[in-house]
């Protein structure tokens, strides 16, 4: 991941607004995605920002069709450029993602289209929520959009544009491994998903919404930095994170990349270190460092 500010992968309302007054907006593509709800079309149809078209996680962010490799493996390039051209995504032209739950849907977006080789993909800060706040104008409907024409320089994703480690290189893997899922599913103390309960032994935990604040915002560089100092980023060493199935991991990542921080997605995150009966499973919390 490419060392980069806060600017480089969120855009805040207020500038969003500003760029689409002055003409030059960008694509705004509604990723709205909830572990217990992921197909977000009917709320996009009922309100949504203008000119947006909605981007199906399960659909365009995932490819089904592989297996062994957890429950939303990463999409080939050839179907999600077919994807964004749908959504109107054009060589040249800026793209915005946003979402209505916890950045979860925006930041895979972010991170497979970044992965990808898009140049200039940001967040919403805030989601659909803070543009609203913000006085925001919405629309309805499913509307319409001129097919786009972008072509994608990455086609493999497990080999693209932004770093992935496969589940054998976790196994004895070198430097930080971050969890971020919420404590008491790091801990094993429930698992409403995946067969086995627990987390990868030497795992820390870095809860994707502890990155947030009550507004569903991003927090401010300094208290990010204390969050991740406090989860054992230094700046130095290798950084790689995971959640359930890699959706809520990439929240983590753009949270790292907003403070120049590179980092690695273990794409298959729990649902595929689970699933092999011989992966070794810890519970509970690590020992304090000494």
């Amino acid at each position: 991941m490419t060392a980069g500010s806060r600017t480089d992968v969120l855009i805040t309302p207020a500038d969003l607004a500003a760029a689409i007054d002055g003409g030059t907006a960008p694509v705004l593509l509604d990723v709205r995605w909830r572990l217990d709800k992921p197909d977000g079309s009917d709320e996009f149809a009922a309100e949504h920002l203008p000119g947006a078209r909605y981007l199906d996680l399960d659909g365009a962010l995932s490819d089904h069709a592989v297996t062994g490799r957890g429950r939303h493996p990463l999409p080939s390039g050839a179907a999600l450029q077919d994807a964004l051209r749908a959504a109107g995504v054009r060589d040249g032209v800026p793209v915005v993602v946003y979402d209505d739950w916890n950045r979860a849907g925006s930041a895979r977006a972010w991170w497979v289209l970044t992965a990808a080789g898009l140049p200039n993909v940001r967040i919403l800060d805030g989601g659909l929520a803070a543009w609203k706040a913000a006085g925001g104008a919405l629309e309805s409907g499913t509307g319409t959009t001129d097919p786009g024409d972008v072509t994608l320089p990455h086609t493999d994703l497990y080999a693209g544009g932004l770093p992935t480690v496969t589940a054998q290189q976790v196994d004895g893997i070198e430097g930080l491994l971050l969890d971020a899922r919420a404590p008491e599913r790091y801990r094993g103390e429930v698992e409403p998903v995946d067969p086995v309960a627990g987390h990868i032994p030497g795992a820390r935990n870095l809860p994707s919404t502890s990155l947030l604040d009550e507004q569903g915002r991003f927090r401010d560089d300094a208290t990010l930095d204390e969050l991740f100092a406090a989860a054992g980023v230094d700046g130095i060493g290798p950084v790689t994170a995971y959640c359930g199935s890699g959706v809520t991991a990439s929240v983590v990542l753009a949270a790292l990349a907003s403070r120049g921080v590179s980092a690695a997605l273990f794409p298959g995150s729990w649902s595929q270190w689970s699933s092999e009966a011989s992966n070794p499973v810890a519970v509970g919390d690590p020992a304090p460092q000494s």
